[in-house]
């Protein structure tokens, strides 16, 4: 697939911005609307996205940059063109949450609850940026014979950006059920970060160019982290819950 949409004036318009473009739009809409009803004001709201989204980006890229560091070293401007993709998933996060939390800090804001609203929306919007993948040519996985393969590079391959996909989209949808059930503040956010590391951990394993550290795929490493993380603050929360 062409990764150019179309082009603007001798710019290129790629399917991989316009993809990330509207999971940021239609995921900020949703949070607007889920807060609002909630009695936050917009303002804050907005200065929590304003600042999360691009923290999230930066976040994203410099993970990637760093575990390129070979490829990157010394270009500053192939650094920061991220048209051609290059953002790593888990840098967002803690790019997006870290600078999420020292807003309610300043704000005085239930962070524990926002996350919570906000948390839903993480799958959904990873679940539209993976076709950005898709018409990259990149995230995919190795040689494979499955009716579903996909090609490049003239070889059938596993169409790895798709499994996440899939699998980002049944958590979106789990969470919105599964949110007005919740037992503590700050349990969605564990859901999501136990349940995606969980798919992600397993999908990395079959992709061809995942970021490494030494002979570590760094992506199942951090899923593990995630994973370990999310059921050690479940199971405390979820019990000191039960006492009150």
């Amino acid at each position: 697939m062409n990764p150019v949409a179309f082009e603007v004036f001798g710019l290129e318009v790629r399917w991989y911005g316009i993809f990330i473009a509207t999971a940021m739009f239609l995921g900020s809409l949703l949070f607007l609307k889920n807060t609002k009803k909630a009695g936050y004001l917009e303002d804050d709201i907005y200065d929590i996205i304003l600042l999360a989204f691009p923290s999230a980006i930066v976040g994203a890229r410099l993970y990637y940059v760093l575990f390129n560091w070979s490829y990157y070293s010394g270009d500053i401007m192939r650094m920061i063109n991220i048209r051609g993709g290059g953002l790593a998933i888990h840098g967002g996060l803690i790019g997006g949450f870290l600078s999420a939390y020292l807003m309610c800090r300043h704000k005085k804001l239930d962070f524990a609850d926002l996350v919570d609203r906000a948390a839903p929306l993480l799958p959904m919007g990873q679940a539209i940026g993976r076709w950005g993948n898709y018409t990259n040519g990149e995230a995919h996985g190795g040689p494979t014979n499955l009716p579903w393969a996909i090609p490049v590079d003239g070889q059938m391959v596993h169409p790895t950006f798709l499994y996440e996909s899939i699998w980002n989209f049944g958590l979106f949808l789990f969470l919105l059920w599964y949110g007005k059930r919740k037992n503590f503040k700050g349990e969605l956010l564990l859901i999501y970060m136990g349940v995606y590391s969980v798919g992600r951990f397993f999908i990395e394993g079959l992709r061809t160019d995942s970021l490494m550290l030494g002979p570590i795929r760094m992506a199942q490493f951090i899923s593990l982290v995630f994973i370990a993380i999310s059921m050690a603050l479940w199971y405390y929360l979820s019990k000191r819950n039960k006492v009150k």
